[in-house]
C-alpha cells in the first residue's frame, strides 16, 4: 500500500532516524522498506476503538455470570438449610465491584488477541499500547522477513510482556488454535483482497461469544463488476447498483454467517462500515443451535429492475408464533411463496435481475455503536488521529434506519426520468411530510434510505415533473421514462416546506461524515510488493496515466513523423528546380 511523498516528508521532519515510522506512540522501524499504508489509520483507530468497549461489555458480562452462579449457589444451600449461616458471610459481587484495566501492562483474566496478518506488527503494537486489559497478542504472519521485522518493532516498542510473534500459515494457526485453552477472544483479518479463505479457522478458533474483525478490500468483486468471481469467492451474486457499498457488506455478512452456522455458530453485528476503498466488519460469534435456525430468515435475494432499477427483496426464510406451543415465544419456520416481483416490472414493464443472497438484517448494534460513541468522545480515544472521523461515521451510523436494508439515489431515480435532480433535503421532506421514515447511509453522502415503497418514489418523482416538466421529445414508447410519467400522480407532495427532520444532526453540526481521496497515492496497493522505499515512489509516478501518457506520446511521434516527410517531400519537390536552374 503506497504512501504518499508528502507522508515520508513529516516522518523525516519528526524522526531524526528516517528509517522510523510513527503512528500515535508506536514506530516502526523499517530499514527503508515496509509495507505500511497511512490512509488505514482509521480502520486502526477505529478497531482500537471497538476492541476497548468490547472488553468493557466482556468484563460486564463476567460480572453478570458470576453474580448469577453465586445467586444460584447460595439458592441451593438455603434449600438444605444446613449450610445457611455459612453463606450468610459470602460476599456478592456487583457492578460497582468492577476491576479497572489500563493500557500497555498484561491482566491475566485479559483477552487474547489473534492478529493473523501482521506484516510488520504496527496494528499488533498499537493493540498493546492503546487497549486496556490484554492477556495476549499474537502477531502472526507466513513470511520469515515479516516475522523479524515484528520482532525487531515489538523490542523497539518495549511490548515485549503482551506480544507473541508467530511464523506460520494463519489458517494453520487458528485450526491449531481450535481447543478451548487455546481460543482467543478476538481475531483479526486484514488481508489483502478477500478474506474468505480465512474465515472458517477464524470463527472455529474464537470463543463463545468472541469478537470477529473483517477487512475486505476487493471491491470491484463486492460492488458488481465480476458477480462470477464474487459468486465463486463469497457465495453470493451481486447486482450493479447504485448501494454496492452497502450491499458489499451484506454480501460479507452472509458469508461469514454462513461459515459460522456450519459449525453450529450465529453472528451478531456489532458494526459494518463501508470506509475508503474497503470495508470493515465487527461481528461477535456466538453458539447456539436454535438461533442458527433464525439465519435463514435474515438472508434475502435481490430482484432489481434492468429498466428503472427498481429492487425487491425476498427473505430466504419465514417466522411466525407458533400458537400451539405452550411458550408464546417460540417460533414456527417457514419458506416463503414467491417471487415477490411479477416476470414484468410493475413500474415500467421491463425485466428483473436475481442476486444475492445477502444479509438483509440489520448491520450494526444500536445499543453497541452508542457506547462506542461516548467511548471515543473520552479520554484516552479522544485524542486518536482520526477521532474527528470516527465521531462523524458513527454519528450517521446511529441516524441509519436499521431496519431498511439498501437504499437509492435521487439522481439515479432522476436521471431514469431524465429530470432535473430533485434536492436531497425537498427529497426528503416531502418522504417525511408523506408520513415515511428516512435517513441517509454511511456508505454514501447521496444515499435515500427510506421505508416508503418504490411506488410512492416514482409517484413523487411523477409529482416533481409538473413542476419541471421533461423533454417531450424523450418520452419514448417503452422506455422506462414513458411508462412511468404517463401515470398521473396520486398525491401532491410537500416539497417547499422543510421537514424538521430533514437535515440530520451529524449534517447540522457539519460533523467529518464522509472521507475525500486523501492523497495522490492511495488505495490497496499491489500485492506482496514492498510499498514504502527509494525505488516505489517513482514507480507510482510512472505508473499514473500511463496508457494516456503513450497515446499521447505516440500522438507526437506520428505528428513529428508526419512533418519530417512533408519536409522531406518539399526538398525532393525543390531539388529539380535548382539542378534546372545550374
Amino acid at each position: 500500500m503506497d504512501v504518499d511523498e508528502g507522508k515520508q516528508q513529516v516522518v523525516i521532519e519528526e524522526n531524526p532516524n528516517e528509517h522510523v515510522i510513527r503512528e500515535r506512540n508506536a514506530e516502526i522501524v523499517s530499514g527503508g522498506n515496509v509495507f505500511y499504508n497511512p490512509v488505514q489509520e482509521f480502520n486502526r483507530d477505529l478497531s482500537i476503538s471497538v476492541l476497548n468497549v468490547y472488553h468493557r461489555i466482556l468484563v460486564k458480562e463476567r460480572i453478570e455470570k458470576a453474580a448469577k452462579k453465586q445467586q444460584q449457589r447460595k439458592r441451593a444451600k438455603d434449600e438444605e438449610k444446613k449450610e445457611v449461616k455459612e453463606n450468610e458471610g459470602a460476599p456478592t459481587l456487583g457492578p460497582e465491584e468492577s476491576p479497572t484495566y489500563v493500557a500497555g501492562k498484561r491482566y491475566e483474566d485479559g483477552m487474547r488477541i489473534l492478529e493473523a496478518l501482521a506484516a510488520t506488527g504496527l496494528r499488533s503494537i498499537r493493540y498493546a499500547q492503546e487497549i486496556a486489559g490484554v492477556r495476549q497478542i499474537v502477531a502472526n504472519d507466513l513470511s520469515r522477513q515479516a516475522v523479524a521485522s515484528i520482532n525487531k518493532n515489538v523490542q523497539h516498542n518495549q511490548v515485549e510482556e503482551l506480544i507473541e510473534a508467530s511464523h506460520a500459515d494463519a489458517m494453520t494457526l487458528m485450526y491449531l488454535s481450535t481447543a478451548q485453552e487455546k481460543r482467543f477472544d478476538a481475531v483479526d483479518l486484514d488481508p489483502y483482497g478477500c478474506p474468505n479463505r480465512f474465515l472458517d479457522g477464524a470463527i472455529q478458533c474464537l470463543v463463545d461469544g468472541g469478537l470477529l474483525l473483517v477487512t475486505a478490500t476487493d471491491m470491484a468483486v463486492l460492488a458488481g463488476n465480476a458477480p462470477e468471481a464474487c459468486y465463486v469467492k463469497y457465495g453470493s451474486v451481486p447486482l450493479r447498483m447504485k448501494c454496492c457499498h452497502e450491499m458489499a457488506l451484506r454480501i460479507l455478512l452472509h458469508c461469514i454467517e454462513s461459515h459460522a452456522n456450519r459449525h453450529g455458530k450465529y453472528i451478531e453485528p456489532l458494526l459494518s462500515i463501508s470506509a475508503d476503498f474497503y470495508i470493515r466488519i465487527f461481528v461477535r460469534v456466538r453458539v447456539g443451535q436454535a438461533q442458527c435456525k433464525l439465519s435463514m430468515s435474515k438472508q434475502s435475494w435481490m430482484y432489481q429492475c434492468t429498466g428503472c432499477d427498481t429492487f425487491t427483496l425476498q427473505p430466504l426464510g419465514i417466522t411466525k408464533p407458533n400458537p400451539t406451543a405452550g411458550n408464546p415465544q417460540q417460533l414456527k419456520f417457514g419458506i416463503p411463496t414467491g417471487p415477490a416481483v411479477n416476470s414484468q416490472c410493475e413500474h415500467c414493464g421491463h425485466r428483473h435481475h436475481l442476486g444475492g443472497p445477502i444479509w438483509s438484517a440489520p448491520l450494526h448494534n444500536p445499543e453497541f455503536v452508542n457506547q462506542l460513541l461516548e467511548a471515543v468522545q473520552e479520554s484516552p480515544l479522544e485524542s486518536l488521529g482520526t477521532q474527528r472521523r470516527i465521531v462523524g461515521v458513527l454519528s450517521m451510523v446511529q441516524e441509519e434506519l436499521q431496519d431498511v436494508p439498501l437504499y437509492y439515489t435521487p439522481d439515479k431515480l432522476c436521471c431514469v426520468l431524465k429530470l432535473e435532480i430533485v434536492p436531497m433535503l425537498k427529497f426528503r421532506s416531502a418522504l417525511l411530510h408523506a408520513g415515511y421514515r428516512v435517513s441517509y447511509s454511511h456508505a454514501s453522502k447521496n444515499s435515500l434510505k427510506t421505508d416508503a415503497p418504490a411506488s410512492v418514489l416514482w409517484d413523487i418523482l411523477r409529482s416533481w415533473s409538473k413542476r419541471h416538466p421533461v423533454n417531450p421529445d424523450r418520452m419514448i414508447p417503452g422506455t422506462p421514462l414513458q411508462v412511468i410519467l404517463s401515470k398521473p400522480h396520486t398525491t401532491d407532495y410537500d416539497f417547499d416546506n422543510l421537514h424538521p427532520a430533514a437535515n440530520p444532526k451529524s449534517r447540522k453540526s457539519a460533523l467529518s461524515r464522509f472521507q475525500e481521496n486523501p492523497t495522490p497515492h492511495w488505495g490497496p496497493g499491489t500485492r506482496a510488493t514492498i510499498m514504502i522505499g527509494d525505488n516505489k515512489q517513482p514507480k507510482s509516478y510512472r505508473n499514473q496515466n500511463k496508457k494516456q501518457r503513450q497515446k499521447a506520446l505516440e500522438g507526437e511521434n506520428k505528428v513529428t513523423a508526419q512533418s519530417e516527410d512533408s519536409e522531406e517531400v518539399e526538398h525532393q519537390a525543390k531539388q529539380p528546380k535548382l539542378d534546372t536552374a545550374l
